[in-house]
C-alpha cells in the first residue's frame, strides 16, 4: 500500500507490541505500516510521507532519538510519539525539546496513544 499523509509508521522491535499497535491504529481508521528497526524504516518507501511515527526509544542499531535527530536534520516533519518501557527524564526532555508530540511509558492506555497520534495527524493535514 503506498503511503499517504494519513499513514502512521510504527517502529518497534517487539513483534507482539508492533502487531497490537498496528491493530489499534487500523481500528482508529488510519493506515499503519510497521518496522522492527529505524534502519528498516529509513530503507523503506513509506517515508518521508507518514503523518506520524510511533517510535520506540530503545531499538537495535539506531535508537529512536537518533532517528528523530536524523529526520529533523533532513527536514522531515512527521509527528513523533515516543514509547518506552524505560523511564529516563533526560531522554524524555531531549525527545520533547526536539519536537515529539508525546512520550508514553509502556504500558500505556490506548486512548493516550490515540490522542497523541490524532494530534500528529491533524498537524500533518494542517501543515
Amino acid at each position: 500500500m503506498p503511503p499517504t499523509r494519513q499513514t502512521v509508521c510504527i517502529i518497534e522491535d517487539d513483534e507482539s507490541v508492533r502487531r497490537a499497535l498496528r491493530r489499534l491504529i487500523r481500528a482508529a481508521g488510519l493506515n499503519a505500516v510497521t518496522f522492527s528497526t529505524a534502519e528498516e524504516f529509513l530503507r523503506s518507501s513509506a517515508q518521508p510521507a507518514p503523518a506520524c511515527l510511533i517510535l520506540d526509544v530503545r531499538l537495535p542499531g539506531m535508537s529512536g532519538l537518533e532517528l528523530q535527530k536524523q529526520l529533523g536534520a533532513q527536514g522531515r516533519t512527521a509527528g513523533i510519539v515516543f514509547i518506552s518501557a524505560y523511564w529516563d527524564e533526560a531522554v524524555l526532555e531531549q525527545a520533547m525539546r526536539a519536537g515529539a508530540i508525546a512520550f508514553l511509558h509502556k504500558p500505556f492506555e490506548e486512548h493516550l496513544l490515540l490522542g497523541a497520534v490524532k494530534r500528529a495527524v491533524s498537524a500533518s493535514i494542517l501543515g
